[in-house]
């Protein structure tokens, strides 16, 4: 099969179509990046890579970041990082503060803001520096010492972040927040501004597709077990309440953010990332979207 040629035949095909959606513009420094940029990159297991477009271009990658500090969470804590918050899917938009109560501040799960401000106070307790450990590790599994924070847009969303100021005290009332809710923000808006291209967030996701094991290091990020349940809860929980429509059309594990970035993981196969900035009404990358269907469509690709 000829992973090329599908790739350059996905992409021109979605470069072509309207680009519908609008900007994450309720974030500042997200409203002045190039709506049209568009971007793919695969990495498969033996490390080849193939990418075209705007692929090497840098971008926020926002809740994909979720991810990385999850396992990072799970690698400390184990099993009983579940106790803090749950793994199913939620149902309602990614900052909803409604079941918070009912549930007694358990968030649904990991991915959605409430899960992730969670998992956030977790590291802030569990890690001495947790802005500098966090970002060292980031660098450790994708062998890359070049990402960085954005200041920027850390601090763009500090001032918009009226919904998640709300939700991570809400949180405390509840008694699942241990730390000062202002530290918990802000290392929670520093994780979200990370900075990476499509080729440098696919190398970083291979691990995830190698039953937890770093490709290039052979350093064991996660079990296999829990390599499992990271990639499930992508399945089910990564992209807000289109989870459902991304496993029906596309057919992976993956995660997605408000910058537009999209990532895609095929255990023992590949991992692959899109970047399309304009969102659909869901939260997730219009253009990425389309891509991944049609790619796993045309080269059968796909866990089903």
């Amino acid at each position: 099969m000829n992973i090329k040629s599908i790739i350059e035949n996905c992409y021109n095909q979605v470069k072509e179509i309207e680009n519908e959606g609008h900007l994450a513009a309720y974030i500042p420094e997200l409203a002045n990046i190039d709506p049209e940029k568009f971007g793919v990159y695969i990495t498969t297991m033996d490390q080849n890579g193939f990418g075209m477009g705007d692929c090497s271009e840098k971008f926020s990658i926002q809740s994909i970041a979720k991810v990385l500090s999850l396992v990072m969470a799970y690698r400390i804590l184990g099993k009983k990082i579940w106790e803090r918050v749950d793994v199913e899917p939620s149902g309602n938009a990614f900052n909803s503060l409604l079941q918070l109560e009912v549930e007694n501040g358990i968030p649904r799960n990991p991915f959605i803001n409430a899960g992730a401000l969670v998992i956030s106070d977790i590291l802030l307790t569990e890690l001495d520096n947790p802005k500098a450990e966090f970002l060292d590790f980031v660098r450790r599994i994708s062998n890359n010492p070049n990402i960085k924070y954005s200041r920027k847009i850390a601090e763009s969303e500090k001032k918009v972040g009226y919904r998640n100021i709300a939700l991570c005290n809400f949180i405390k009332s509840l008694g699942n927040i241990n730390n000062e809710p202002d530290d918990v923000l802000d290392f929670y808006f520093n994780l979200c501004s990370l900075e990476m291209n499509c080729k440098e967030l696919s190398e970083l996701f291979l691990f995830l597709a190698n039953n937890g094991c770093c490709t290039y290091s052979k350093e064991e990020i996660l079990t296999e077990r829990q390599s499992k349940r990271i990639n499930a809860l992508m399945q089910t929980c990564g992209f807000y309440d289109e989870s459902g429509e991304f496993a029906f059309e596309v057919g992976l594990p993956g995660k997605s953010g408000v910058g537009g970035g999209i990532v895609a993981v095929h255990p023992d196969q590949y991992t692959i990332v899109v970047w399309s900035p304009k969102l659909n009404k869901n939260g997730n990358s219009f253009k990425g979207m389309k891509f991944l269907e049609a790619f796993t469509t045309k080269s059968k690709l796909s866990i089903f």
